[in-house]
């Protein structure tokens, strides 16, 4: 979306348009993390991956950092009181056979869900978001 397109819209689209960018983001972090692992990973070594990541990128980490990831995952994971999709539709899951805090992903809908998103395949390349 350009500068004047974002003017161009209600201040209602605005205000709805850019906390699900912001969403979708995380999405496409969290299984940029999981995607490798698919029986899944602690969620400390998640935050960690992803806080890695960002300071790498020299993109901000926010003091909501933890809470604002583990919603995004609690909003699409099944079985969660949270969860706003239909559990054929989550893409994230806890495993029941692993104790503590695991997050895990279903791979296939992952790969989905990537697919239908413009930036999905691009972010997830060993090339994204560096420049020569």
């Amino acid at each position: 979306m350009t500068t004047n397109q974002a003017f161009d819209m209600p201040a209602r689209a605005r205000a709805t348009a850019q906390p699900q960018r912001i969403e979708h983001s995380v999405v496409r972090e969290l299984l940029k993390v999981l995607l490798p692992h698919p029986s899944g990973l602690r969620r400390w070594s998640v935050m960690r991956a992803i806080r890695t990541e960002r300071e790498r990128a020299s993109r901000d980490v926010p003091q909501k950092f933890e809470a604002d990831i583990e919603r995004v995952f609690r909003h699409f994971c099944t079985g969660t009181e949270t969860s706003q999709c239909h559990p054929a539709d989550a893409l994230f899951y806890r495993p029941k056979e692993k104790a503590g805090e695991v997050w895990a992903i279903f791979p296939d809908r992952a790969k989905a869900w990537l697919e239908t998103e413009p930036l999905g395949a691009r972010d997830l390349s060993p090339a994204a978001g560096h420049s020569s």
